[in-house]
């Protein structure tokens, strides 16, 4: 079964393209397992709002919009970080305290791997959708991801404030995860920043210098 970038003319039915279908199922899997042992249900609940509607906009507009194979697996990567975050929320996640102790950090530094992998990630399925669906010129397609993931980070900061100081006081430490950093709002939009510009370049580089065609 052929393999689609953002440059391919064609997409596989998703029902029968087992590239996407496979890595789909497994994360649904995951995502309920997530659900069923994490240690705090309300903040499983407050993580995972964005996901559910996230998905549903994915699902919603499947039908006037088809994304690449590879835009597809980006998507899916990042979603199984961020739910594998919530479920423990992201300052006590194992794998974040397993690197600290690895790398003798002062903090658990998983909040960061995620807010990075934000831009990184979902740059590309961002470029794909500019170029294929709207139309727009290339170089916006290499800058409006990073200006997307910039105001969206900044804006996710703003409902991290809402929801821990007006909303939801009682899950607010648990939801923002600071880890006594009082920069930690402005690095986390930097990660989330730097990942996109990461990835635009990668991809602009390998689409100039290697590939010297338009495969991606």
């Amino acid at each position: 079964m052929a393999f689609s970038v953002a440059a391919s003319t064609f997409r596989s039915p998703i029902l029968k393209n087992y590239i996407i279908l496979i890595p789909f199922v497994l994360f649904l899997f995951f995502w309920i397992s997530t659900f069923i042992g994490t240690p705090d249900i309300n903040n499983w609940i407050l993580e995972n709002t964005l996901t559910f509607l996230f998905l549903g906009v994915l699902i919603f507009t499947f039908k006037k919009y088809q994304f690449s194979d590879l835009s597809y697996l980006l998507i899916v990567v990042y979603l199984a970080l961020h739910v594998y975050g919530a479920k423990y929320t992201y300052a006590e996640n194992p794998f974040g305290y397993w690197l600290k102790d690895q790398f003798q950090w002062q903090r658990n530094h998983y909040d960061r791997i995620v807010h990075f992998s934000f831009g990184f990630l979902l740059a590309y399925p961002m470029r794909e959708l500019f170029l294929n669906k709207f139309k727009f010129p290339t170089w916006v397609g290499w800058i409006l991801p990073i200006e997307i993931t910039l105001s969206f980070s900044g804006f996710y900061e703003l409902i991290e404030w809402a929801i821990a100081d007006i909303f939801f006081k009682a899950q607010g430490d648990a939801y923002l995860g600071t880890q006594g950093d009082i920069w930690d709002a402005q690095k986390d939009i930097f990660m989330a920043t730097l990942g996109a510009i990461i990835a635009t370049t990668i991809v602009t580089l390998v689409k100039k210098f290697i590939l010297k065609q338009k495969l991606l």
